[in-house]
């Protein structure tokens, strides 16, 4: 095992570089992030090259690129336009996804694993089909739609929540726009899950083990729901980034400033030390959440063995 992780990480680092730099590049060839700073009017000459010297911005883009991998490794991600550190704001913005984060896998875990295995057990009956028509909306419906209407029912018409959440952002004020950031995964953990049940139910193992004369509860929970959920735990681990990075909706209609606030104010205002510290970051969050999915394979299957 500890070999496979050394390998692993190893196999991480060229997937690391290769990713930023093609980020790296992607952000840089936008716009011009000079004449952003100007605003409507443009920048004469001599204000112009002096922000690009101050920036960096008048190095070749390889040189850029090494300068800042070269401060990232020291814990430096550069400053924003406005002379604040990205750091500082990766301090305030990340907390508050994280939370969200992790208020939104905790929706697809509990709600959608549990539906998916009532689901698969009661395959073609009558629940089966309400979920799956329920799921299948849930899908159709864009995040955006689900989290306005949300919003006005819970937070302006009944009252029940706060229209936005608040600058701190504690955990009972993200159930909400958790479960709007979750939907559309919940749905398809909830459907993936049924799927993945109702294949391993045929499966010879299963019938082995009722043959024994195991108990129905002993029999789903050790064999059959250990051996689904090995799909179900690849598409969560993939979706903690996904979540993180494209919350930008959730919190924009929750007004809550968290790394999709900042991401999107990046890009509004040209602001490329900001959406390159950030993406960075996602990266390794990336790269980290497939490790341990990996890892949580040899925990769900016995079989699985790593060398």
């Amino acid at each position: 095992m500890g070999r496979y992780v050394v390998r692993r990480l190893l196999q991480m680092v060229p997937v690391f570089v290769g990713s930023t730099l093609l980020i790296f590049l992607m952000v840089n060839v936008m716009g011009d992030p000079v004449a952003g700073l100007c605003g409507d009017r443009q920048c004469d000459p001599a204000t112009a090259a002096q922000l690009r010297r101050e920036f960096g911005l008048d190095q070749p883009r390889w040189q850029q690129y090494a300068t800042y991998m070269g401060n990232v490794f020291t814990g430096d991600f550069g400053t924003a336009f406005n002379g604040q550190q990205v750091t500082e704001l990766m301090s305030t913005a990340f907390p508050v996804t994280v939370r969200l984060t992790i208020v939104a896998v905790l929706f697809e875990i509990v709600i959608g694993v549990t539906l998916g295995v009532l689901t698969g057990l009661r395959r073609g009956r009558p629940v089966d089909t309400t979920v799956l028509l329920l799921t299948l909306v849930v899908i159709s419906v864009p995040t955006f739609v689900t989290g306005l209407l949300l919003q006005l029912l819970l937070g302006v018409t009944w009252g029940w929540i706060k229209p936005s959440v608040s600058p701190d952002a504690a955990f009972g004020e993200l159930i909400v726009p958790g479960l709007v950031l979750a939907s559309v995964s919940l749905a398809y953990v909830t459907r993936l899950t049924r799927t993945s049940l109702a294949e391993n139910k045929r499966a010879d193992y299963v019938r082995t083990a009722v043959a024994k004369g195991l108990p129905r509860h002993r029999v789903v929970t050790r064999h059959l729901l250990r051996n689904s959920l090995i799909p179900v735990v690849t598409f969560i681990g993939t979706d903690i980034g996904a979540l993180m990075g494209g919350a930008i909706v959730t919190e924009r209609i929750f007004n809550i400033h968290g790394v999709g606030y900042q991401l999107y104010q990046g890009i509004l205002r040209q602001n490329t030390q900001t959406v390159v510290g950030f993406v960075t970051v996602l990266v390794l969050v990336f790269l980290v959440a497939n490790l341990l999915v990996d890892l949580l394979y040899a925990v769900l299957d016995p079989r699985i063995r790593y060398a």
